[in-house]
């Protein structure tokens, strides 16, 4: 395709997810205070469990609606996700080999759903964190927190979760692609345990353990299974490289 070419069908990839994205962010709106009660129960739960008052604010006469206008846009990023992905996609499998698309199949194969998978667990974690940290005000002070500030540090949260989870399918690609082998993935587990125990402490309370090792169990499972998957791609590549040489050799 000519340049000229390339351009026309890069502006019909982004008409079509962004008509995509705003028909889900419209189906969106019509959600968002389903997901602002859902967000809103950590917040609930103090003032039942601890007789303090405990609510979100609204400091702005736009407050409530700036904010259900960006719940509505993030459902709609997630609700149009399989349209604009595969946008994504059309437009850069033309310039693929099929070796590459094949490394490009199991990426967002694998990817994708333990990225949804690690967006679970931050919510689950959520109340936790919000217990613990609004925990360091007196008992007698009220927690009125701002409902813009509390949704960014929840979207945060389980952005943060759910990338932490994709870390070990990058730890393949990298592998496969060349860039980092099997021995010097197996070789940082000490820090990858190190990291994943830190991470998972500081995303839920110290006193809850089981908690910790909830988030933690999983990603190192994850962390451990990426670097079996890399050792056999490098067996294997070793193998293909020895029988090379041999042919060579013999030819």
């Amino acid at each position: 395709m000519s340049l000229g070419q390339h351009l026309v069908e890069l502006r019909k990839r982004l008409f079509i997810a962004a008509l995509a994205l705003v028909l889900a962010s419209i189906a969106g709106w019509f959600l968002s205070q389903f997901v602002l009660d859902f967000l809103r129960e950590p917040v609930t739960r103090i003032a039942e469990a601890r007789s303090r008052e405990a609510t979100l604010n609204y400091p702005g006469v736009s407050s409530s609606f700036d904010l259900r206008i960006q719940i509505s846009v993030t459902v709609g990023v997630i609700l149009s996700s399989p349209v604009w992905l595969y946008q994504i996609w059309a437009f850069i499998v033309p310039a693929l080999v099929r070796r590459e698309k094949l490394y490009a199949i199991g990426f967002i194969g694998t990817a994708i759903p333990l990225f949804l998978l690690g967006c679970v667990s931050g919510l689950f974690v959520l109340p936790h964190i919000v217990e613990v940290l609004t925990g360091f005000a007196a008992q007698q002070d009220a927690a009125i927190i701002d409902a813009k500030q509390y949704y960014d540090f929840v979207l945060k949260l389980v952005l943060a979760v759910g990338i932490a989870f994709v870390l070990p399918v990058f730890l393949v690609l990298l592998n496969f692609v060349g860039v980092i082998s099997a021995a010097a993935i197996i070789k940082g587990w000490r820090v990858a345990i190190l990291l994943i125990t830190l991470f998972t402490a500081i995303a839920t309370p110290a006193a809850d353990v089981f908690s910790m090792f909830l988030l933690a169990i999983p990603m190192l499972v994850l962390y451990f299974a990426g670097a079996g998957v890399a050792w056999i791609h490098d067996r294997r590549a070793a193998k293909k490289a020895a029988a090379l040489d041999a042919e060579l050799a013999t030819g």
